[in-house]
């Protein structure tokens, strides 16, 4: 019981995140994807883990048929290997300024056609797509930015940023690899990615078969207004590892308790407080002082080739000040 709620009390508050990432700065990103995004990688997981498919069904609370068909719904296509059925669908009808249901259904010809009718349905139900007109006539297209309601939001702000950050913690990627893993189109990724080498950012491996690209280093400048992604994907991946690897170690008692692990603390302050000062310069401190060390470490490996069993320890530090009583900005 205590576990099932504290995935539910997870769940809540990355639903928020969510949510507030989908509505900054007045955008209004689609959603869509995200829960058939959230259950294809819990799939992964769990498979990845041992856990048979049968198992993983009564996870979910489906049957087994049912959850092998919405597998392989949202799984790769026949016809489009390397994506899914559901992003190749959708990529098929932004590509045309109207397509009937007929030829939807000739394209995708090598999948089974109950799937690709129910991957319309839901692009429907999503408004990502709108349907005209009934039966023989039926036909779709893609939502205009209007309806979608993305509030000015350019797709391409901070991408390249984020592609950085990505490749630094989940790196070496190929071409193929990382469009997997964004659902982004190869032939643009490359694009993102050649100017990425050029500055220095990341490197490219051409000895790798398939070439690789890989990043030694990640910066993300203070306050930027642009490519700030980059850096809550990088607080976020640092928080949820730290947690992973502590649950991973929970047996081994206090032994690595110093060494892996994060601690929380509140402290209570009001204006004219003696420490007022000091609890709030607390992250500018902790800054400071961390990025010295990083800079120590960094000048002592510059002139030395990191050994393979080398290990990279990853520190996050965070603050939020959380008015009480009226006006609270605390998340529940």
């Amino acid at each position: 019981m205590t576990l099932e709620l504290l995935i539910h009390a997870i769940v809540r508050q990355t639903t928020l995140l969510i949510a507030q990432l989908a509505t900054s700065g007045g955008a209004r990103a689609p959603l869509a994807q995200v829960a058939n995004q959230v259950f294809l990688d819990l799939v992964r997981e769990l498979e990845r883990q041992g856990v048979s498919r049968k198992v993983s069904a009564d996870m979910f609370g489906l049957g087994l048929r049912t959850y092998q068909r919405k597998i392989q719904r949202l799984s790769e296509s026949s016809t489009d290997q390397g994506r899914s059925l559901w992003v190749a669908v959708l990529d098929f009808v932004q590509a045309h300024a109207t397509v009937s249901r007929a030829d939807v259904l000739n394209r995708f010809a090598g999948d089974d056609e109950v799937q690709v009718r129910g991957v319309l349905h839901d692009l429907c139900e999503s408004r990502l797509v709108v349907a005209t007109g009934s039966g023989p006539s039926l036909a779709y297209r893609a939502a205009s930015e209007e309806e979608l309601g993305s509030g000015g939001h350019r797709a391409e702000d901070g991408l390249e940023q984020f592609l950085w950050a990505l490749i630094y913690r989940e790196g070496p990627f190929s071409v193929e690899g990382l469009a997997e893993r964004t659902q982004l189109d190869a032939a643009e990724l490359e694009g993102w990615l050649g100017r990425l080498v050029d500055a220095g950012r990341i490197e490219r491996n051409d000895e790798a078969d398939p070439v690789t690209y890989h990043a030694s280093s990640l910066v993300v400048p203070l306050g930027s207004s642009v490519g700030w992604e980059a850096a809550v994907f990088d607080h976020f991946k640092a928080m949820v590892n730290t947690i992973g690897g502590r649950l991973r170690t929970a047996r081994t008692g206090p032994k690595l308790a110093d060494r892996i692990g994060g601690s929380t603390y509140t402290l209570d302050i009001w204006p004219g407080h003696p420490l007022e000062d000091e609890v709030y310069d607390s992250l500018k401190t902790l800054r400071g002082a961390l990025g010295n060390l990083r800079e120590r470490v960094e000048r002592f490996n510059n002139d030395r080739e990191l050994p393979e069993n080398h290990t990279k320890v990853v520190m996050y530090v965070g603050q939020c000040p959380i008015p009480q009583g009226n006006g609270s900005d605390d998340v529940d």
